[in-house]
């Protein structure tokens, strides 16, 4: 018996040609040396699945039930750690980490675990085996003394690593401005017993914790280079001093152009950057690109100083040159829109203020509150609450209190308000100043990527090690997860919010702008395909659905590895880093 398929066709009577086709089970036989056909059964009506079913059974094929035939026997999410090894192996980090073997394995899958799923060591741990990183890397096994193993391991090539970065990023043939950024951040620790934890200025808002201080270096394009680990009460100056030994003696780069903030690049720094130990000059100097403090811009704003208001009239940026700064060019520059800001801003304090303090006033005055050390105790709560201490005048006796602004200190702050002057050595054949200025706010770069270290990508903070080499050695994670997380944001750009070409500037006072582009995707969400667009975070999320599953077919002896049927972002994500869907990491 077998299956046969008729198909005839004709014209109907209004010219369309049309196909009739009929299914049929047949007998087939001979009789008398002729074959015959036997019709048996009818099948034109059944589903098609059920036709094709018993086709394969008439033609001896072995059928079994849907949910028989394939059996998956194991499903890891594969995609975001597909696509961050991918992206590592292309960059090169894998042998700039060091030679092959499992301290790598472990220090690389830390890394991209901090891009991917960022947490404690010991919750990565765990992780690692609910992916395929785990597996394919062959650290699902790991313990946690194999871990801290790696993190020694990485942190003494943590001089090695950052050359290399180094000379890719810093060298001149990468970096012919021969220009590198440097900022300083901290973040509080928990517990009591590392060495570098110290008391200090906290620029996460955390005040009277323990905390470290790290340094980052970066290209102009704020692309992590090299990080230092300080102690927790270590001020900027010192830590820009010692960054500078590091680009100058470790990684032998010479005439660079160190850009920092105003209380970073001190003029006794200065004047020591380019000394040898024996105070002569040296041969190879440095150049740098700073700002000045308030106060020195103060003077230079004098009734008989160089800073007039008069140069502001029909632009935002003035070279000038002072006396009080030798062998130095000094840009100044007016942005209308900070200037504004910052008015509001003192205003909505000064306000607040004064209203906080008034409830204590009604206090005095009903005989709720008295006592002039009482009062003052009260008082001196809201003033350090907005630090506008400054701007009042305030009388306190055992039972009175006023207030009053100190409208001359308001004024004189308020004339310098969007003012910022830079200084650097660089002539301006080299540098003019315009480019001064986009060098000086290129400082956002370093912003930005403290923002991803510490909370929006990499979750830095609190640091829970006790040992100075592990503090080094996660902070130093961090920055080379922060170095792979530059990338991607760049690559993965068309997908995501992220401006793809953020518009050139004429004036590089003006506040920056977002392109067109950008502002579209903002406000649509979805592109032209009507994908939506995602967060960073989002799309590593949904490259997370992206598996591995391990397919057993039935009369199979072994698994069989597959991935699931890749959505077209996911697709697109891999293009856009300039790889296919590998199956396994490696």
């Amino acid at each position: 018996m077998h299956v046969a398929r008729n198909k005839r066709t004709y014209v109907a009577r209004s010219g369309e040609q049309r196909v009739y086709e009929s299914v049929l089970v047949r007998r087939t036989y001979r009789e008398g040396g002729k074959v015959r056909h036997e019709t048996l059964a009818n099948l034109s009506a059944l589903p098609a699945e059920a036709v094709a079913a018993l086709e394969a059974t008439l033609k001896g094929e072995r059928l079994v039930a849907a949910g028989q035939a394939v059996t998956i026997t194991g499903s890891l999410p594969h995609g975001h750690v597909a696509a961050v090894h991918a992206l590592a192996a292309k960059l090169g980090l894998p042998a700039l980490l060091g030679p092959a073997g499992r301290p790598r394995d472990l220090a690389l899958a830390l890394v991209i675990s901090r891009v991917v799923r960022p947490g404690s060591k010991l919750s990565t741990l765990a992780w690692w085996a609910d992916t395929t990183l785990g597996a394919d890397l062959g650290v699902a096994g790991a313990s946690t003394d194999d871990i801290y193993a790696a993190m020694d391991w990485l942190a003494g090539r943590q001089d090695a690593i950052e050359a290399g970065l180094a000379r890719r990023h810093l060298a001149p043939q990468a970096n012919p401005s021969r220009m590198a950024l440097f900022d300083l951040s901290s973040s509080w620790l928990e517990g009591r017993c590392c060495p570098l934890a110290a008391r200090g200025y906290s620029r996460d808002g955390r005040k009277g914790t323990l905390q470290i201080e790290y340094g980052l270096l970066t290209d102009p394009a704020g692309r992590p280079v090299a990080i230092r680990v300080l102690e927790g009460n270590t001020g900027d100056p010192a830590a820009f001093t010692g960054i500078v030994q590091v680009v100058r003696d470790k990684f032998g780069l010479q005439k660079m152009v160190m850009v920092g903030d105003r209380g970073m690049i001190t003029s006794a720094r200065i004047d020591a950057l380019n000394r040898l130990e024996d105070g002569t000059p040296r041969p190879d100097p440095y150049g740098w690109i700073t700002a000045l403090r308030a106060p020195a811009i103060k003077k230079l704003m004098a009734d008989d100083g160089p800073l007039q208001l008069s140069l502001f009239d029909e632009q935002d940026l003035a070279e000038i040159a002072s006396p009080d700064f030798p062998g130095e060019r000094l840009v100044a520059c007016r942005n209308p829109v900070l200037a504004a800001e910052r008015a509001r801003k003192r205003e909505d304090l000064l306000a607040a203020t004064e209203k906080l303090l008034a409830p204590i006033a009604a206090r005095v005055r009903a005989g709720r509150l008295s006592g002039a050390a009482a009062i003052g105790v009260e008082a001196g709560k809201v003033i350090s609450k907005y630090k506008t201490g400054k701007h009042f005048d305030l009388t306190i006796t055992d039972d009175s209190l006023t207030m009053k602004r100190r409208q001359d200190q308001i004024d004189a702050e308020a004339a310098l308000d969007g003012f910022y002057v830079l200084r650097t050595p660089i002539p301006a054949s080299e540098l003019d100043a315009a480019a001064v200025v986009t060098a000086y706010k290129n400082l956002k770069y370093v912003e930005r990527d403290f923002r991803s270290i510490k909370s929006d990508d990499l979750d830095l903070r609190p640091v829970f090690h006790r040992l100075e080499e592990r503090v080094k050695a996660h902070v130093l994670i961090c920055m080379l997860a922060c170095y792979l997380t530059w990338h991607l944001r760049r690559a993965w750009a068309p997908l995501t919010f992220t401006d793809e070409h953020p518009p050139l500037q004429d004036n590089p006072v003006a506040p920056a702008s977002r392109s067109a582009a950008a502002q579209a995707k903002a406000s649509y969400q979805r592109d032209p395909a009507g994908r939506p667009y995602r967060s960073f975070r989002g799309l590593l999320e949904h490259l997370a659905t992206l598996t591995r599953n391990q397919v057993q077919v039935t009369g199979a002896v072994a698994d069989i590895p597959m991935l699931t049927e890749p959505t077209s972002a996911q697709r697109e994500a891999f293009d856009l880093i300039g790889v296919p869907i590998p199956l396994t990491l490696k």
